[in-house]
């Protein structure tokens, strides 16, 4: 079997993925708090007919060597954790982190997960949970139910204004979570991530402390994806695509030639 036929079925193979990557980031161009990721691609091992720097005579070497690659295949998935833009929604359970960290969310199970979401809602026991699943925020904050407003402020100090009271009364200090390596997260779906080996441990703090992100309240983070650009990588990915179904039209043509002339 001629070679080129299995390199380009690698090509093809790391093409789809590519293209599976920027649909979904193309998916979630709407996603609050979504973190774009690209496809890592790695060449495959070589097959090594001449060694550079071997002996070509008694006194002299070559200076380059024969050597074949097998292909390509992609090897990872790396999330881009730019900040996305500011969109004020004057809603004042919205809660953007301008910066770095993450909000920390419980799980059903008991575990700990991490967002860049910050819609926020009040389940039945006054509890701020995620919008979506319900999931409580970390630590967790109970508001009354007599609150008329609640307030966070840049370092997430959470006060509610309740009937009679002239000033506002504190009910919880909101913590961040930051990570040395956040593209080692593992995405698990649900604007959420957990930690990993990689990633490290996470280092807990008040917003705008030790390099932490600060809170805007009203604000959501938007998506990170650059649309005209992910187009511009889509397009990119569908010409090599493309060029990899020749190389194999193409020894199809050479493999039917051999055959009908031989």
């Amino acid at each position: 079997m001629h070679p080129a036929l299995w390199i380009s079925k690698t090509g093809l193979d790391a093409q789809q993925t590519d293209i599976a990557v920027i649909s979904n980031n193309l998916a979630n161009a709407s996603t609050v708090g979504f973190k774009k990721s690209r496809a890592v691609f790695e060449d495959l091992l070589y097959q090594n007919i001449n060694q550079p720097g071997g002996r070509s005579s008694q006194d002299t070497e070559m200076p380059n060597g024969l050597m074949v690659g097998a292909g390509t295949k992609v090897v990872a998935t790396q999330k881009n954790f730019s900040q996305g833009n500011m969109t004020t929604t004057e809603n004042s359970l919205d809660f953007m982190i301008q910066g770095q960290g993450f909000f920390e969310i419980q799980r059903p199970d008991g575990t700990v997960a991490y967002t860049r979401n910050g819609q926020f809602s009040i389940d039945e026991n006054g509890r701020l949970v995620t919008s979506g699943a319900g999931f409580p925020l970390q630590p967790e904050v109970n508001v009354p139910a007599e609150a008329q407003s609640i307030t966070i402020s840049q370092q997430g100090e959470i006060t509610v204004q309740l009937p009679g009271q002239g000033a506002g009364v504190a009910i919880g200090q909101l913590t961040i979570s930051d990570f040395i390596n956040p593209a080692g997260l593992e995405p698990t779906g649900q604007n959420l991530f957990t930690e990993t080996g990689v990633s490290g441990a996470p280092v807990q703090g008040n917003p705008g402390v030790n390099g932490l992100g600060i809170i805007v309240q009203g604000a959501l983070e938007t998506s990170n994806v650059n649309v005209t650009e992910e187009l511009v990588n889509m397009i990119e990915s569908q010409r090599v695509y493309e060029m990899n179904s020749k190389v194999i039209s193409s020894v199809d043509q050479m493999l039917g030639f051999i055959t009908q002339q031989l």
